[in-house]
């Protein structure tokens, strides 16, 4: 469940802290690739199990509160599988709930987790949303597994290992800002940042007139890995949403995407804009579009 698709009026929530940090590991390559299959296999689960249970229609529900009701029916038995697989095989990682706010751990190794990434697609029946896993190393993500059962879509990346769509390594496209397909999203909790809300709708527009379409396909963590494999060309967002773009840019860095915030400096995950792009037209796309005058 996302912080930008959630149906629920409740501030997210981090796990309890633990005393000290969860112990380190080595970031060798050898056991990020050990732990990949691993990971990969607790997202088939529980993507096999939602999409078993998943509404065929638009659930019911007239509001949030009966949304937020209907979405842990699904969710909850989900996510449980999913922490316990996880948990088992890395014991000594600390686990990070995907509404656990706007900070990550700096130190220790977390798994971050989210079963159902895209509720609200997933509610309404629809088949845009996917199980996501990233485990972060003292604040950084160093594996990453999208899992999207209903488009038959499995993203993963290690940190030094390269990115890959099922077992095919990635890259990202080479088309011209004339002919690029886009991606962006609604921004998280916009009543409460409305400033991210006002440059998503500025750079809309600016965008509107620069490239060849707009989209929003969903997940904004399966849109961030879209831009990997070149199935998007560019990826920008406004807003605190660090859970959902984690496990995406490490898979567009890992494909060679140029990762930034949306001025075109170094992401972090408590930058106020994120843009993941083909680096033949990063460039072009801040100065068009998300650092253009329409933008103020």
């Amino acid at each position: 469940m996302t912080s930008n698709t959630a149906p629920t009026n409740t501030a997210p929530t981090k796990a309890p802290p633990a005393k000290t940090p969860p112990a380190k590991a080595p970031n060798t390559a050898p056991d990020l690739a050990r732990l990949l299959p691993a990971a990969v296999e607790a997202a088939r689960a529980a993507g096999t199990y939602l999409a078993g249970h998943r509404p065929a229609e638009p659930v019911p529900a007239t509001d949030l509160a009966s949304f937020a009701e209907a979405f842990r029916s699904y969710d909850e038995p989900a996510a449980a599988l999913l922490h316990d697989r996880l948990g088992a095989l890395r014991p000594q990682a600390g686990l990070l709930t995907d509404e656990f706010g706007d900070e990550v751990p700096d130190e220790g190794e977390w798994w971050l987790c989210d079963a159902t990434d895209g509720a609200v697609q997933y509610l309404q029946g629809l088949p845009y949303w996917c199980v996501s896993v990233t485990l972060l190393r003292d604040g950084a993500p160093v594996l990453a597994v999208l899992h999207a059962p209903l488009q038959g879509m499995t993203y993963t990346a290690t940190l030094g290992g390269g990115a890959r769509l099922g077992s095919r390594p990635v890259r990202p496209s080479r088309r011209a800002l004339s002919a690029a397909v886009v991606a962006t999203s609604h921004p998280p909790f916009a009543d409460r940042h409305p400033e991210a809300a006002r440059r998503a709708g500025a750079s809309l527009g600016a965008a509107l007139g620069s490239v060849l379409a707009v989209r929003n396909l969903g997940p904004t963590s399966l849109q961030v890995a879209h831009v990997a494999s070149g199935h998007l060309d560019a990826f920008w967002s406004y807003g605190p949403d660090a859970a959902n773009l984690l496990p995406g840019a490490l898979i567009a860095r890992e494909a060679g995407a140029t990762v930034t915030d949306a001025a075109g400096a170094p992401w972090t995950p408590r930058s106020a804009g994120f843009l993941a792009a083909s680096p033949t037209l990063h460039q072009e796309f801040v100065t068009s579009v998300t650092n253009s005058p329409a933008l103020g």
